[in-house]
């Protein structure tokens, strides 16, 4: 499946709508060093996932451009690549009632899984 980047100098987003940029669904590193290979579309990459908040609808409230979200397991858009201004991202849409935690910050790892006691 080939993936076309498109140039794009200017992005919006309409009404509530929330875009994200920089969504991982590459390996990730335990603490112990073992790599887990990635996930995407698989039973172990039923998870939470973080991603930056690309830009906002004129209409939202709760979150502003810059800051991290994290979203509940599928509540997302298929991405598009951008080719913007400041580089190359994979843009998507993210459902508004599906972010479970925000903050100003990158977060230390890019899920909650292994906090789950």
């Amino acid at each position: 499946m080939a993936v076309y980047t498109h140039k794009i100098t200017k992005l919006r987003a309409l009404h509530d709508y929330i875009l994200v940029k920089d969504m991982n669904f590459y390996e990730r590193l335990t603490s112990g060093g073992i790599i887990i290979p990635g996930d995407d579309n698989k039973n172990s990459g039923i998870r939470p996932r973080w991603a930056q908040v690309y830009a906002v609808g004129p209409e939202q409230r709760e979150v502003t451009v810059g800051q991290w979200v994290c979203v509940a397991h599928g509540r997302w858009t298929r991405g598009v690549a951008i080719d913007g201004d400041d580089g190359e991202h994979v843009i998507r849409r993210v459902d508004n009632n599906d972010i479970l935690l925000v903050t100003d910050e990158p977060p230390m790892d890019d899920t909650l899984s292994d906090k789950v006691l």
